[in-house]
């Protein structure tokens, strides 16, 4: 699982059939410390997380192991929204 920030939406009008109802998120990586990576990636939302929320995501076969992607071809998938992280006791991001 990785964390990072949503940063916008795809709308895709033509797509692959068993891709057809999904949400597509823009999603910016963090790392640990709550900085931005500089890498995104184009993410299907099955909590239904909104531009600015921190989220985690699993990429590769790992994002096909969710109830909404289970069999569908994507390589992301945003499966929580983040409260608040800590590390080292110490928040690093509260909601």
């Amino acid at each position: 699982m990785l964390l990072g920030r949503v940063t916008g939406t795809v709308v895709a009008s033509q797509k692959e059939p068993l891709m057809d109802g999904l949400t597509f998120l823009v999603v910016r990586q963090l790392g640990v410390d709550n900085s931005e990576t500089g890498s995104y990636v184009v993410a299907v939302d099955s909590v239904g997380a909104g531009v600015g929320e921190v989220v985690m995501y699993a990429s590769g076969s790992s994002a096909r192991q969710t109830t909404v992607t289970r069999d569908r071809p994507c390589d992301a998938v945003i499966m929580a929204i983040v409260d608040t992280w800590e590390i080292d006791g110490e928040t690093v991001y509260e909601k």
